[in-house]
């Protein structure tokens, strides 16, 4: 069923309720994840953490081989098809992960959970479709603050549900939130993928590598990429060790994190959600990026050597408006590719996303082991924070240096052929 009516207001909040969605279904499941890998496996903490540690792996391994598959598909045969079907498979699998008997089925519902988590890309690019070029990095910016507030509702929603129903409740929460938009969204939403931007589905193409190769033509499209992913590396020291970090340094308590990380959602959601357009439209995207990754490079100097808690929360003040620069990165990558690559496009920069889900627990954490008790090279609780302080200006430094005669991306009917990126 193909819809031909002009999407409005209603369709672009489906788009942002998935965006809600999928983030409030990450962070429902954590509170309860440990009581249930517990429970399923017959472990003690130590070995439910190390099986949640993999849990996490092959969810962002699933993504990142996925993402570009779904976002080609998205291509050939539509936004509104790919973004419905993924819903349902999305909710149904969480009510299998809630009923999971055995350890193996909660990994393999992990693994599709990070295909299904793919949606995203389809979402960004439905998104570009039915906005104009000045208007695209506001609206991501509302997708980024819909990561936000999902960040804030489900750990809470998830540690009441686990605690009054047992931790298999906020697997059931989270499947039957997916499934109720992916209904909304067989009513509400129009298709906005043109027949003649759509493109022939290419397996050489919609896989990682091949992805990456085909947008890789365009090299300023390339270099903010490589930005992307070094920004994204650097920023994912926060969700890696922050725990770990705030209880060995400041002594916190799972209360004073919870307050910590909720701050992080109030602000990305008035930062993205309020600002990122107005200042992207006033400043041009490649300034409000610089703008941003300057606040959020502070921000992490100041978590390096922050002497207590009232650093901590300057430091998560000061690094707020970082949440301007992935919208500002996405809006000039997006108005360099034509109309028929945007779910490619968007699949590509999912599978950057979740390389960095992969690469940082697993560095960050390591890295912080190494300087913490009980047995230190020596004590430097902030050594995370400081080698992504490095990847971060790496990063920074290199798109100043690759885009500076680029200034504000221009619109992309200025420099798109109808098939291909600016060469």
């Amino acid at each position: 069923m193909t819809s031909a009516r002009t999407p409005g207001s209603t369709a672009f909040l489906f788009i942002f309720l998935t965006v809600l969605i999928e983030m409030i279904g990450i962070g429902i499941i954590l509170p309860a994840l440990p009581d249930l890998i517990m429970d399923v496996a017959d472990v003690k903490i130590g070995d439910a953490a190390r099986i949640g540690g993999l849990l996490t792996f092959v969810f962002a391994l699933g993504q990142f081989l996925c993402a570009p598959v779904v976002g080609a598909l998205s291509d050939r045969f539509g936004r509104r098809p790919v973004l419905i079907a993924s819903l349902t498979g999305y909710g149904i699998d969480y009510l299998v992960m809630g009923f999971a008997p055995l350890l193996w089925i909660l990994f393999i519902g992990r693994a599709l959970s990070g295909v299904f988590a793919a949606t995203v890309s389809t979402a960004y690019a439905y998104v570009a479709d039915i906005s104009d070029a000045d208007e695209r990095a506001g609206r991501f910016g509302k997708l980024g603050a819909a990561f936000g507030a999902g960040f804030v509702i489900g750990p809470a929603i998830g540690g009441f549900l686990g605690a009054e129903f047992g931790p298999r409740a906020p697997f059931f929460a989270a499947g039957g939130l997916a499934l109720a938009n992916a209904l909304f969204g067989f009513f509400v939403l129009p298709e906005t993928l043109k027949p003649e931007n759509r493109r022939n589905f290419d397996l050489k193409r919609a896989n990682p590598v091949g992805g990456l190769l085909s947008i890789a033509r365009n090299p300023v499209i390339l270099s903010v990429l490589a930005t992307f992913f070094l920004v994204q590396l650097a920023w994912m020291v926060l969700p890696s060790t922050w725990p770990y970090f705030t209880t060995a340094r400041f002594n916190w308590g799972p209360d004073e994190i919870g307050w910590s990380l909720a701050y992080v959602g109030v602000t990305s959601i008035i930062v993205q959600g309020g600002l990122a357009g107005p200042i992207v439209k006033r400043c041009g995207a490649r300034t409000a990026a610089l703008m941003g990754m300057a606040s959020a490079g502070s921000a992490l100097v100041v978590y390096t050597f922050a002497p207590d808690w009232r650093w901590v929360y300057f430091g998560l003040t000061v690094g707020a408006l970082g949440g301007i620069v992935m919208p500002s990165l996405q809006s000039m990558m997006s108005n360099r590719t034509s109309a028929s690559e945007q779910g490619e496009l968007q699949g590509a920069v999912s599978s950057v996303q979740a390389i960095t889900l992969i690469i940082s627990p697993l560095m960050f954490t390591q890295v912080f082991a190494l300087f913490a008790p009980p047995e230190p090279i020596f004590l430097f609780l902030g050594a995370p924070y400081a080698l992504a302080t490095f990847i971060f200006v790496i990063g920074a430094a290199a798109f100043a240096i690759f885009t500076r005669s680029d200034g504000a991306s221009p619109p992309a009917s200025a420099n798109l052929s109808p098939q291909h990126g600016a060469e």
